[in-house]
């Protein structure tokens, strides 16, 4: 991947999928407001069959399922179902975001693997029933038939009605002279069907204004429903703060055996060893002084060996760099350190919380490490910005030119990553297509250290 490449998919990696509901209609970019008209048309057709089509089959399908719950004989179809109904408010929620730029949380309560025999199926069927959110896709399965569908049906309906008065102007009024009604004009004579032309072109300029708000007012109703609670919101919050917490408790006892370990088995054992060659030194100094300068100056290597491990422990729970020059000047003696070829942009306005840098050095350590590893990359850029947008944001990208495919759900690098995270509300963002380049983008809410100097 060339230099122009990478700073592409830099900026790719930089932009963020949160877009303001509204204000960035994708089909706009498609040949102007005319195209955009168009475009929400086909998009009012999809909407309209999975709307009526599908909205409406699982709506019925699922109510006859529950009523045969109740009578002890639908549990085995119910949870099927649900899934299904989930599913397909899933699919919408893609579309929200693919189509209107709309993002729709899931609400839904984690299940536990799947069922092992007809206890654990009903245990299943219990749990999804006792969710909030699946009672709320029932009502959206509802209220997306009708109401969703008449919104999905307007922008095409818009364009249809208004060719169909010119279609009328051409000349096919004299078929229907006398019995045909368009809209609010009666088609008798030729200025009748010219008025039909009129009306036509108002529906046609409404239509290519109206049509792409149209199509997200149908997904802003479904996410009237689709979307959590603020009972549900704060549900999942408690809920990601008590694993976060766990995951901060256990990390730091993992960190704290790892020290204790590293301790025991390299710095401890050399002065052991050391403390014991002293003893015998102080045995032989005076009967065989040539044998105790020999075993003094093991001594004097092991005291440097033990005060080398000392430094490099102390150097992986807090670099001295990072401590007195911050995270900025720690990631480049980082890249500085590696073995591939890094290029940095690292622009930031002060310093940070010692938590927050200290968890960002060592998830750019490890994003580094797995590049050198596992991409075979010639070439890594690391970038590192401040946003004061959403209350402030550190993102980091660390782009390579290597083989891509890596896979987030296998291995445990992410997963460590995104635990050292955690416990800062920050998120883990890959984006590794087969051939390359992979891009891991990590952002982290903060805020800079009043006073800190900046860096240079």
């Amino acid at each position: 991947m060339d230099v122009s490449g990478a700073a592409e998919a830099r900026e790719a990696a930089g932009r963020t999928d949160e877009r303001r509901p509204g204000a960035a209609l994708p089909g706009r970019r498609v040949g102007g407001p005319t195209g955009a008209a168009l475009l929400a048309a086909g998009r009012g057709l999809v909407l309209m069959a999975l709307s009526l089509g599908v909205s409406l089959a699982l709506f019925v399908m699922t109510l006859v399922s529950l009523v045969l719950t109740l009578l002890g004989i639908g549990a085995a179809s119910t949870p099927w179902l649900l899934h299904v109904v989930r599913v397909h408010a899933d699919q919408r929620r893609a579309l929200a975001r693919e189509w209107a730029g709309l993002d729709i949380a899931g609400p839904y309560r984690p299940l536990p693997p799947g069922p092992h025999g007809l206890a654990g199926h009903v245990e299943r069927c219990v749990l999804m029933l006792k969710d909030p959110a699946t009672w709320r896709d029932l009502c959206w399965l509802l209220t997306d038939a009708v109401a969703g569908f008449v919104l999905a049906l307007l922008p095409t309906a818009l364009i249809g009605y208004g060719l169909e008065g010119w279609v009328m102007f051409a000349g096919v009024w004299r078929a229907v002279a006398g019995d045909y009604w368009y809209g609010f004009v009666h088609l008798e004579t030729f200025g009748d069907a010219a008025l039909c032309a009129a009306l036509g072109s108002a529906l046609l300029v409404l239509a290519r204004y109206v049509n792409p708000h149209l199509v997200t007012a149908h997904f802003r109703l479904a996410g009237g429903l689709l979307a959590p609670t603020r009972g549900a919101r704060l549900s999942q919050r408690v809920e990601q703060l008590y694993e976060t917490r766990h995951d901060a408790v256990d990390t730091s006892a993992a960190e704290l055996r790892r020290i204790e370990r590293d301790l025991h088995d390299g710095a401890q054992a050399r002065l052991v060893a050391m403390g014991m060659s002293l003893g015998t030194i102080e045995a032989l100094v005076e009967q065989d002084p040539g044998k105790a300068k020999q075993l003094l100056g093991q001594a004097r290597t092991s005291s440097a060996e033990a005060l080398t491990e000392l430094r490099d422990l102390v150097r992986g729970i807090h670099p001295p760099v990072l401590a007195e020059r911050g995270l900025g000047d720690a990631a480049e003696a980082l890249a500085l350190r590696t073995q591939v070829p890094v290029e940095t942009d690292i622009e930031l306005p002060g310093r940070f919380a010692e938590p927050v840098e200290s968890a960002a050095y060592f998830a750019v350590s490890e994003v580094l490490t797995n590049a050198v590893k596992h991409a075979r990359a010639a070439r890594i850029w690391l970038d590192i910005h401040y946003s004061y947008e959403a209350g402030g944001m550190l993102r980091i990208s660390v782009t390579d030119d290597g083989q891509g495919g890596a896979d987030a759900s296998k291995g445990s690098g992410i997963a460590g990553i995104e635990r050292r995270l955690g416990p800062f509300d920050g998120i883990v963002a890959v984006s590794s297509p087969p051939g390359g380049p992979t891009m891991v983008t990590l952002e982290i809410p903060c805020r800079p250290v009043p006073g800190a100097r900046p860096r240079a």
